[in-house]
């Protein structure tokens, strides 16, 4: 949408996203990183496939996989300032399913997250380098996808402070002060992120929880469900942020 000239000639931009941990019609937000930048990876270690009673006579891709594995918690836990929070986290591990047998390839996959650009492609770049030497310490090698080409690499969501105040501004005048929240950064990620590195952004969460209706899971969980009351509220909300700052800035 960005190459299609979406943004052309637009001077701000506002999302609201439901959130389960606030109740119903609480808006929250905070400036500056929000939500962090988020890639995926994927690796195959390659070796030489031989019978378990003779590993002498094979390549072990799973040993090195395991390394590999250990050593990537060490980017985070002793190359990262524990002030810049930063997550790399191995999810998937498969290997072969023959009991008797050493396979020829070995295939582990995460994520990483960070909130500023510097760090996440350090990042980017420490996961690739200690997968391939660790691959070669045991005479194995190993290839790193990032998935660049599937553009799943999204960068951090920050806010423009004048954007978040603007919000603040409108959900205390709405709403009333104790309706608004500071909240924390957290590590989820979000395309919009692609939109604030264009023009001044604000992201905001509106709460939708309430443990009466059941309204307390997550997005992602198959029981998400919303207390429609907030409804008339994010819309009011949302509609009177775009029709301020437009007779602000008009």
């Amino acid at each position: 949408m960005i190459g299609d000239g979406a943004l052309e000639n637009v001077e701000a931009i506002f999302a609201v996203h439901v959130s389960h941990e606030h109740p119903t019609g609480i808006i929250g937000s905070r400036p500056g990183p929000l939500l962090a930048g988020c890639g995926f990876f994927r690796a195959v270690f390659s070796g030489r496939k031989g019978l378990a009673g003779s590993p002498h006579h094979s390549v072990d891709p799973i040993l090195a996989a395991s390394a590999a594995v250990i050593s990537l918690q060490g980017i985070v836990s002793r190359e990262s300032n524990p002030l810049d929070s930063q997550v790399v986290s191995v999810t998937s591990f498969n290997g072969g399913n023959n009991l008797d047998m050493i396979p020829e390839t070995v295939v582990i996959g995460g994520t990483f997250r960070a909130f500023s650009n510097a760090s996440f492609y350090n990042l980017l770049q420490r996961i690739e380098e200690v997968i391939v030497e660790q691959a070669n310490v045991f005479r194995c090698w190993a290839t790193v996808d990032f998935f660049e080409k599937e553009s799943t690499i999204y960068p951090p969501t920050v806010n423009d402070d004048r954007m978040y105040e603007h919000v603040k501004k409108v959900a205390t005048d709405l709403l009333g002060p104790p309706n608004f929240r500071l909240v924390p950064p957290m590590m989820g990620a979000e395309d919009f992120s692609f939109y604030s590195q264009v023009v001044p952004a604000a992201f905001y969460y509106i709460g939708v929880r309430n443990e009466t209706l059941g309204s307390t899971h997550t997005g992602h969980s198959p029981y998400f469900m919303i207390d429609e009351d907030v409804l008339p509220i994010g819309a009011a909300v949302h509609a009177t942020i775009a029709e301020r700052y437009l007779n602000e800035q008009g």
